[in-house]
């Protein structure tokens, strides 16, 4: 009985794989298909530049993407944007949160188990935290949007402290075409 099963399944391997047509073909060994165009043969610039920006872009990530991971889990998108302290703080926040949620949550069931005058003041401080939890969420989402629009900013502002300590300096390099 095993052996007839394995056989079907292998013979059903076998139809599934034909009909698909089998592996694609290799076009990266077609040497045709991998020749730059004659025009652009000698320009290497022109060819590293596409690669890395078709490469940047397949990295980013979009900021509803990164919203709805950190909306799921807080610092998700933060950590897919790069953004890692800003994601362990999201993280540790809802540990905190979660952590005291389910401690008054517990004192809680025990202060209506006996009867305590105190249980209305324990739901409410339940509640808060169950609140704070939800805007921890939200805040995550919106902070990892935000990074998502900013994440193609240039990244090499400065901020230079003025002589005496008073104020400060902040250049911001931009093109005009």
């Amino acid at each position: 009985m095993l052996g007839q099963a394995r056989s079907l399944a292998g013979t059903l391997l076998l139809v599934v794989s034909a009909a698909a047509g089998g592996p694609p073909p290799a076009v990266a060994q077609d040497s045709a298909a991998a020749a730059p165009p004659a025009a652009a043969a000698n320009d290497t610039t022109s060819i590293a530049h596409a690669a890395t920006a078709a490469d940047s872009l397949a990295l980013r990530t979009s900021p509803m993407n990164a919203f709805w991971r950190s909306f799921l889990l807080p610092g998700w998108g933060q950590a897919k944007l790069g953004r890692k302290l800003t994601g362990g703080i999201f993280i540790a926040w809802e540990g905190t949160t979660l952590a005291m949620s389910l401690k008054t949550r517990h004192e809680l069931a025990y202060l209506r188990r006996t009867n305590s005058g105190r249980a209305d003041d324990k739901r409410r401080e339940h509640e808060d935290w169950l609140v704070l939890l939800g805007f921890n969420h939200l805040f995550a989402g919106l902070e990892a949007y935000v990074s998502g629009h900013l994440s193609d900013f240039p990244g090499d502002l400065r901020l230079q402290a003025v002589p005496g300590g008073v104020g400060g300096a902040v250049s911001v390099p931009f093109r005009v075409r």
